[in-house]
């Protein structure tokens, strides 16, 4: 199996080498094909992986395969650890790469750095697969980095763009800040366990449990919440947790397949991972799982609200991802691993369904994303529609969608639980569900079913999107329906991961809701009594009555309540702050070095001055060359007496 795990990676690997380097040669068929044929092999060897470990029972594989360097005792490699948890992880990678793959064929036939854009595709995806099958923390970083450089070249592809410039550089400032904690975290890791290996860093943690160091002089800090902590300041990057969220909104200046990619399956489901993957160590400090809690619950409400006033079709989509990003968090603090990682499944089926649907209408606009310029797009894209529809009501949370079973496991596993601020959290995730309905309905209603709103010569050249956009639709559709159902009671209750996540007995959460169901039906009957489900119905409810039923009364409500409409117009103050203290901070920076430093102190001093001071000098000097030859004589006449007066003066 070691040469299956070393092709999962390499596959998409080639196709990015080839698809880059050779593009021009092998053309835009061939560039696509080889990174089509790249990340389907490793879709159907994850195929293979899954059913080795999952359904087989196979032992778990943590093995090396290179060692870059040894020193002080301390081995650097990278190594593979294939165990449940990987197994799932490879599985919705792969697959969601592959059906983005696919339909890149079709949004990007007409763009001029077609090849260019496979290249980077197949990139992320092997990025992200380095991550997720690392088994120390010195790969993990490589793949942790990789996704946030591929990230960067993909928000900014179209580069001549200055909103894509900006985009691209926000996500690469906001993501070094996080990374700069993650990077903390695991030099203090290193620091104290002496090695970079899992397996040895989570044996030995327990033995640590205790341990204090001292932070600040004269406070003593428990070395496992510190590491945690750090730890979590990198996935609050990655997974775009507030307050270092402002990134990911802004990466839709990117093509909509990457917009799919980076919100569905790769780099903001890498701190989720880490986090569950790292469940050894957070289960040591109940002080980071509070963190971890209250910063996933506010960022679940919070960020939903701002759903609500968007009107461009892939922004109402990205607030969603940071809200359902809100609710995986939220999971991890609650002890409830596995519902995180199963929403994160889940999760990555609908939103890049609903990504790309919102691309194949994107499509039909020719390029129009503002939701306020469409309408009874039903009646041109049919397919689009009801995926659409399937995608939206798997995100909000109805039986038997996916979205259903996860969401309601986060919500009752927070609910269970008595870790601090656990009442807070659930506060904010029920909330947060009728506002997740009320956006998520906004915007198909008024794309799908109110009156048309675009302009004549669009509206003579709507249709359906091409297959190679609507096929990948129809597959994502399926698990958004179905995978809720397969995957409920073996991921959450019927313990899938096996050892590969580790809960305290104390924190065990869903072990006593499971406690409960015997089956899916049970699941589903006891759900559909409870209250988000029926808040669930309430925005949608709500949304049809505002924008179908009375489409004048938003209006009314916005100019009533303009100061709450400023406000989340104004995404509460964050761009601001990021502009000024951040990133105007830095560039601020940048221009004081470029000022002082670059233009006068190198550039005026060392090597204008020194050319100035020379010039100067020689202005001078030439002056004694007057080309006479008793002035030549009598200058040397004066150096001879001075050579005689220097001997003599040193004779003894």
């Amino acid at each position: 199996m070691e040469n299956v795990y070393l092709a999962i990676v390499l596959a998409p690997l080639i196709g990015a080498i080839v698809a880059g380097f050779f593009g021009k040669t092998i053309g835009r068929a061939g560039a696509h094909w080889v990174a089509n044929i790249g990340v389907a092999i490793s879709f159907v060897l994850s195929l293979v992986v899954f059913k080795h470990i999952i359904i087989d029972g196979a032992a778990p594989f943590d093995g090396t395969v290179y060692t870059w360097m040894v020193t002080d005792g301390i081995r650097f490699q990278v190594g593979f650890l294939i165990d449940e948890l990987t197994a799932v992880m490879l599985l919705v990678v792969t697959f969601v790469s592959f059906m983005v793959h696919i339909y890149t064929i079709g949004y990007m036939q007409d763009d001029d750095g077609y090849q260019r854009f496979f290249s980077y595709i197949s990139l992320f995806t092997f990025s992200m697969l380095m991550l997720v099958m690392s088994n120390n923390f010195l790969q993990l970083f490589f793949g942790w980095e990789a996704v946030g450089l591929v990230s960067y070249l993909l928000i900014g592809f179209w580069y001549k763009k200055e909103s894509a410039i900006y985009a691209n550089l926000k996500a690469f400032l906001v993501n070094r800040v996080g990374d700069f904690g993650f990077l903390l975290g695991i030099a203090a890791v290193l620091m104290y366990f002496n090695t970079l290996d899992y397996a040895e860093v989570f044996q030995a943690a327990p033995a640590m449990a205790n341990l204090t160091i001292e932070v600040l002089p004269g406070t003593q800090w428990s070395l496992m919440t510190v590491i945690c902590i750090l730890l979590f300041i990198g996935a609050m990057g990655k997974s775009a947790q507030m307050p270092l969220h402002v990134w990911l909104p802004d990466s839709m200046e990117g093509p909509t397949p990457i917009s799919a990619l980076i919100h569905a399956a790769t780099m903001v489901t890498a701190g989720i991972f880490m986090v569950a993957r790292m469940s050894p160590l957070y289960e040591l400090s109940e002080t980071a799982l509070s963190v971890v809690l209250i910063i996933g619950a506010l960022t679940a409400f919070l960020m939903g609200l701002l759903g609500i006033v968007q009107n461009d079709i892939k922004r109402v989509v990205a607030y969603s991802t940071l809200s359902q990003l809100g609710y995986m968090t939220v999971a991890l603090g609650a002890s409830a691993y596995a519902a995180g990682i199963f929403h994160l499944l889940t999760h990555a089926a609908f939103k890049a369904l609903l990504f790309l649907a919102a691309g194949s209408v994107i499509i039909a606009m020719h390029h129009e994303q503002d939701i306020r310029k469409m309408g009874n797009m039903k009646k041109y894209m049919p397919v689009t529609w009801i995926c659409m529809l399937i995608g939206s009501v798997a995100l909000i949370g109805v039986p038997p969608f996916a979205g259903f079973f996860s969401k309601d496991a986060i919500i009752s596993a927070v609910h269970h639980s008595h870790i601090w601020g656990a009442g807070f959290a659930y506060i904010m995730v029920v909330l947060g569900v009728f506002i997740t309905a009320f956006y998520s309905f906004r915007m198909y209603f008024l794309v799908f079913h109110t009156q048309e709103r675009m302009d004549e010569h669009t509206k003579e050249h709507l249709r359906e999107s091409p297959k190679v956009v609507t096929v990948p639709l129809i597959l994502l559709a399926i698990p958004s329906v179905l995978a809720g159902m397969f995957f409920v009671m073996p991921m959450l209750f019927e313990g899938l991961f096996g050892n590969a996540i580790h809960v305290a007995p104390e924190h065990n959460v869903l072990g006593e809701i499971g406690e409960h169901y015997t089956g899916v039906m049970s699941y589903i009957a006891h759900g559909v009594l409870e209250l988000p489900f029926w808040l669930a119905l309430a925005g949608v409810g709500s949304a049809w009555y505002l924008y179908v039923k009375r489409p004048e009364l938003p209006e009314m409500f916005k100019n009533k309540m303009l100061w709450l409409y400023n406000l989340l117009v104004r995404k509460y103050g964050f761009d601001e702050f990021n502009d000024f203290f951040f990133a105007g901070g830095a560039r601020g920076i940048g221009k004081s070095f470029w000022n002082i430093g670059d233009v006068k102190l190198i550039d005026g001093l060392l090597v204008n001055g020194t050319a100035r001071t020379v010039g100067w000098l020689a202005s001078k000097f030439r002056h004694i060359q007057t080309g006479y030859l008793y002035h030549y004589a009598f200058a040397m006449i004066i150096g001879l007496v001075g050579l005689v007066l220097l001997f003599v003066n040193q004779a003894p």
